[in-house]
């Protein structure tokens, strides 16, 4: 009963916002370029996240 749902791991979690983030990079870029760099920027710093945990 117990394994009917998987728990999310955190670098799970952290890819998933980094791929939405980069979306919204994207969709910004053509918009508004210091929301798109603000969100470039935000992105990344989730990606230097995710290559912490996957060093581990």
């Amino acid at each position: 009963m117990f394994g009917i749902f998987k728990t999310t791991s955190k670098l799970n979690k952290l890819e998933r916002e980094y791929e939405k983030l980069m979306s919204e990079w994207h969709k910004l870029s053509s918009i508004d370029r210091a929301k798109s760099d603000l969100k470039y920027a935000e992105a990344q710093r989730i990606l230097d996240q995710i290559e912490v945990l996957k060093q581990d």
